[in-house]
């Protein structure tokens, strides 16, 4: 049996997880320097902690456990604060996007930790590549079970999340036409994009403890889906959304997902059940890879519905609005435009002042 630890925490409570780059702070290419970083923090009282990722210019930062999305929008804050002040005393800068726009990822160092190497062993050049970056979301759940059901019952939405929070349409230097780069190239990952139609919580425990028996995946941390349960820190982790440049919308982000979990298991969620099923999963499949080639512009398949992405999204954060006030995060749902990403930034031409007083901005448009 997975140690699990469901009911343990508030139900709800929150932790949030940016993964963040470390640059040059002239150049702005990316720099193998997390050890800087993690020095750099080391002993400060901070409303969480910073990690390694799996490249060196690459950090995690992770909010301790958070009762409310306007706690997580304390913390957010205060830990990239404290990475910037760690960054700039070695020369570095930190920033925040889905993709570095011009830095190759097979040309990051990974770092010398084991599950890093074996990973990279494992997996190749599909992990090399990995170089893109996601906000993590974990909801306390009451129980595996619920965890479980609160996971289906949020997958048809989890495109639609997706497009709503496109901000990847750089490349290793190249404008690909996707608002969300991250999604396929997180697609490239064995086990990835959306979770098997498993049947009950029991289901997929059986299945993940055979993969460890027949040395497949040494536990359900080897498992990339864009929603997974995570019994350790009795929560269901979203995994979907790119991550995020404004540090306020990465609370907005998680106050939508805590309340969608919310409103999912009262059973006021609309579309639940609807992904049940291989034409479910065929479904979420389309609607992933439109989420990520168009953004809030996409197309959704949505039970008998075809609907803009912005429209759905705009339905969304009006069903869960009660109990995001209800869980203290109403507020920050106004920050989420569902007509927009930031990937529609990064995509705007700069002036010709601009791209005189910087030949970064002339050469990557």
């Amino acid at each position: 049996m997975i140690e699990e630890h469901f009911g343990e925490s508030a139900p709800f409570s929150l932790g949030v997880e940016e993964e963040l780059m470390i640059l040059d702070a002239e150049s702005y290419a990316q720099v193998a320097a997390v050890d800087r970083i993690l020095a750099g923090v080391e002993g400060r009282d901070l409303p969480g902690g910073v990690k390694t990722e799996l490249f060196a210019s690459v950090f995690e930062t992770n909010t301790h456990i958070c009762a409310t999305a306007a706690e997580a929008d304390e913390a957010l804050p205060a830990l990239r604060r404290a990475a910037a002040e760690a960054a700039a005393a070695e020369g570095l800068a930190i920033a925040a996007a889905a993709t570095h726009p011009f830095a190759r990822p097979e040309a990051q160092p990974i770092v010398k930790e084991q599950r890093y190497v074996t990973f990279v062993g494992y997996g190749g050049i599909s992990v090399r590549r990995q170089g893109v970056q996601g906000l993590h979301v974990h909801v306390g759940m009451p129980s595996a079970e619920e965890c479980w059901r609160c996971l289906e019952a949020i997958l048809p939405w989890l495109p639609v999340v997706l497009a709503l929070s496109a901000n990847s349409p750089w490349f290793a230097g190249e404008l690909t036409g996707m608002a969300s780069n991250r999604a396929p190239v997180l697609g490239e990952l064995p086990r990835a994009g959306a979770p098997p139609a498993f049947a009950s919580y029991e289901e997929w425990e059986s299945w993940i403890e055979r993969l460890a028996r027949l040395g497949i995946a040494e536990d359900y941390t080897r498992i990339w889906w864009d929603v997974r349960p995570h019994p350790k820190f009795g929560t269901l982790e979203i995994r979907v959304p790119d991550q995020p440049t404004d540090v306020h919308l990465s609370a907005a982000f998680a106050a939508l997902l805590q309340a969608m979990c919310a409103t999912a298991l009262e059973g006021g969620l609309p579309g639940d059940g609807a992904l049940l099923g291989d034409r479910g999963r065929a479904d979420y499949a389309q609607n992933r890879w439109s989420a990520a080639r168009f953004g809030p512009r996409a197309s959704i398949a949505f039970g008998e519905r075809y609907a803009p992405a912005t429209e759905l999204g705009a339905e969304l954060v009006e069903a869960v609005r009660p109990a995001a006030g209800a869980l203290g995060g109403g507020e920050l749902l106004g920050r989420i435009d569902p007509s927009s990403c930031e990937a529609d930034v990064q995509l705007e031409q700069p002036t010709a002042e601009e791209a005189a007083a910087d030949p970064r901005k002339r050469s990557l448009g």
